[in-house]
């Protein structure tokens, strides 16, 4: 386990993050996906301020490691946590938001952003374009990873499959799958009224991956999963199944489907802040013990 002040740190991100996008739900003209950003605060804190090897000072570093958000409508997410790493400006972000021409899209864009690897936004494509970035790393030897961030209701698609099986054929031990397992989609519970999933995590392990299963809420577990991850000239391509909570730290969004995306009235972002508020003091309170 990582020293203690890191996780420390690592948790205020992810408080930091939350408070951020609940702020920017009460305050924009439009609906956020709001849901799944806060089910995977914790991932992405912990992918950009420990696990990746990354500058911000140099995008086109070659050495660098790659992150595929395939789940593009938590891009809003993904740029304030790369915002909080030094990529980009969060007054920028939250300033020009989804207006006409803005750099930060409802999804990401690589023609606007170059210091993202692709654009994303058509779901269950992003484990396919790892994999090509991943054969080039392969065949050039690099040594890098390639991270790819999906989302659970994605991978109900059959692209997703197809992906990985190719993932585990071609010895791809520098891909590194992440699923936001929510147990929701847009509109439905996963195992309940769509396409029931489980057993998620054998599922991918039949196909022929290393499988991690991890509380994508919990820094610490997460952080521990990270940090075991194989080297990546290995032959076995790794996947994180993150069990996470949709809506995670707001009582009435919690695991609830009219919060997929919306907009925060004043008094119920005010409920949210709140909450988000208190859990971080009594986390606090506890590490002080």
């Amino acid at each position: 386990m990582e020293n203690s002040q890191e996780i420390v740190q690592l948790k205020e991100l992810a408080y930091d993050l939350r408070i951020k996008l609940l702020k920017f739900c009460g305050s924009y003209d439009g609906p956020v996906h709001i849901g799944g950003d806060l089910s995977m605060a914790e991932i992405l804190i912990a992918l950009w301020h420990h696990a990746m090897e990354c500058d911000p000072d140099n995008i086109a570093w070659a050495k660098r490691d790659r992150f595929i958000m395939s789940k593009g409508h938590g891009a809003l997410a993904m740029y304030m946590a790369m915002a909080s790493r030094g990529f980009f400006d969060y007054e920028e972000i939250i300033s020009t938001y989804g207006k006409l021409d803005s750099k930060y899209g409802m999804h990401p864009c690589r023609v606007q952003l170059p210091a993202l690897e692709c654009s994303a936004g058509s779901l269950g494509q992003g484990l396919a374009m790892a994999n090509g970035i991943a054969l080039d790393a392969k065949r050039k030897k690099e040594n890098y990873r390639i991270f790819c961030l999906m989302g659970d209701g994605e991978t109900g698609e059959g692209s997703v499959w197809e992906a990985a099986m190719l993932s585990s054929s071609y010895k791809l031990g520098n891909v590194v799958g992440i699923v936001d397992r929510n147990h929701q989609t847009m509109t439905f519970y996963t195992e309940e009224n769509y396409m029931s999933m489980d057993p998620y995590a054998d599922k991918w392990r039949a196909f022929g991956w290393n499988v991690m299963e991890v509380d994508g809420n919990d820094m610490e577990a997460l952080v521990e999963a990270l940090d075991s991850i194989p080297d990546p000239q290995g032959d076995v391509p790794t996947m994180l199944v993150c069990n996470t909570i949709k809506g995670k730290g707001v009582s009435f969004m919690e695991k609830q489907l009219g919060w997929h995306s919306g907009c925060l009235g004043t008094e119920d972002m005010e409920k949210a802040l709140a909450e988000v508020n208190a859990a971080w003091i009594a986390e606090k309170e506890g590490i002080a013990r």
